[in-house]
């Protein structure tokens, strides 16, 4: 038997036993859409690790039947099919002698693959929720002034143009400072390029007041590039308020659930700022009148209190100068009679003090005479004489010193000796030295 009629075989058998349709469920790890309006595609099945290869198939869906299907998928999921998508299609079997086994795709179930992609988007906040994150933007406040704004968005889309004219011209005068950091916001790389924007704004976070994510225009089915964690926490954990308008009124992105604000056009993002402003300038306008009523309030109490004090400061000063008056009259009165008692108080002072002087002053000379007599006394009993008197001699030595011993005598010399009335010379001849 030849390989084509065993391919032959394998495909009669195919066609005998197999001839119903079979709804399928089964992941996309390949989804092509040709020239030719042909979707090539490709399915697999994963073990439940959901690691490694169990089963694969490869599939078609003709351009006619894909025609039809396509966009009734896109409205209902928000998303073109491709791969990485887990789907339910109604298949027939094919064998082809040449090509082999494949699956023409006759039907999808969006419903299925709405399913999945809200359990991816569940699947992916709770796994913020369990990292503790999901909250933190949401949670910021949004400063009283948003002028400061550094936008995420593609520098060509029309989106971006309208958001930044919207903010330029709008009724109020508002001014505001954007910056756009670039980034990729349909097709491939959105991920990667969002998040290096994102991570642009985080090195200068305190020089802005927000983060505005818009996206104009572009298909609802590329909004499923939105949808990863990497993406999600990056927003969330953003240290400033993050604005999300990257879609429109019926769709949704996990970045909605982890933002600041959802709005739904980068003209309602616009809108949002416009209007926050306008608030904070209707608030201070309302400080203003506040202020103006108070002032104008105060004047009027100080107006008030001139026109009292105007009215009571010259009479006061009256009654002042009156009082003034009266009193130094009185003191004018008083001052004769005052001046003669003073007088009369000093001169008694002086009397008592003259009094006390002349006493005193006798006091000092009686004291002085008794001590001048106490000296005296004390001097005569010191007078030399006073022993000489009483019979005592003093002997003078040769030299006139007064002699004390005969040590010092020798044969021959003369002494002196003096008594109370009277002095004796004498001539030494012999002298006796007792010890």
């Amino acid at each position: 038997m030849s390989l084509f009629e065993l391919n032959n075989l394998v495909r009669s058998v195919l066609e005998q036993t197999l001839t119903e349709e079979y709804w399928l469920e089964a992941e996309l790890s390949e989804a092509r859409l040709a020239s030719n309006g042909h979707m090539y595609v490709e399915f697999v099945q994963k073990d439940v690790m959901g690691s490694a290869l169990v089963a694969r198939a490869r599939g078609t869906i003709w351009a006619r039947t894909y025609n039809m299907l396509a966009p009734l998928f896109e409205r209902t999921t928000g998303q073109r099919l491709r791969a990485g998508m887990k789907v339910r299609v109604l298949v027939t079997i094919v064998f082809h002698e040449l090509y082999g086994y494949s699956l023409n795709v006759v039907n999808i179930d969006p419903a299925y693959t709405l399913g999945d992609i809200a359990a991816r988007r569940r699947e992916i906040l709770s796994q913020l929720t369990k990292d503790g994150i999901a909250e933190d933007n949401r949670g910021l406040s949004l400063p009283r002034l948003l002028r400061r704004i550094a936008v995420v968005s593609s520098a060509s889309a029309a989106g971006y143009g309208d958001f930044c004219d919207q903010l330029q011209h709008n009724d109020y005068g508002l001014a505001f400072t954007l910056r756009l950091f670039p980034a990729v916001m349909q097709g491939a790389n959105v991920e990667e390029s969002v998040l290096a924007a994102l991570e642009a704004i985080m090195a200068e976070a305190e020089e802005w007041d927000c983060v505005v994510i818009i996206r104009g225009g572009g298909a609802t089915s590329d909004l499923s590039d939105f949808d990863t964690y990497p993406l999600a926490a990056a927003v969330a954990q953003m240290p400033i308020p993050v604005i999300v308008g990257i879609g429109h009124e019926r769709d949704e992105t996990v970045l909605d659930y982890v933002a600041h604000t959802r709005v739904k056009t980068p003209t309602a993002a616009a809108a949002l700022l416009i209007a926050h402003g306008a608030a904070e300038l209707e608030a201070i306008e309302e400080l203003r009148a506040d202020i103006s009523q108070h002032a104008l309030l105060q004047l009027q109490k100080a107006k008030t209190r001139l026109t009292t004090t105007a009215t009571v400061v010259p009479r006061a000063a009256r009654l002042v100068c009156e009082n003034q008056r009266h009193r130094l009259q009185q003191l004018l009165s008083r001052t004769p009679q005052a001046a003669q008692k003073h007088i009369i108080t000093q001169q008694h002072r002086l009397h008592v003090c003259r009094e006390m002087m002349t006493l005193a002053s006798h006091m000092i000379v009686q004291k002085a005479a008794m001590h001048h007599n106490h000296l005296q006394q004390r001097l005569a009993l010191l007078d030399p004489l006073l022993p000489l008197r009483r019979g005592y001699s003093i002997t003078y030595a040769p030299d006139g010193s007064i002699l004390r011993s005969a040590d010092a005598l020798l044969p021959g010399q003369t002494i002196t000796t003096r008594l109370a009335k009277g002095t004796i010379k004498t001539q030494l001849i012999k002298l006796k030295v007792e010890s």
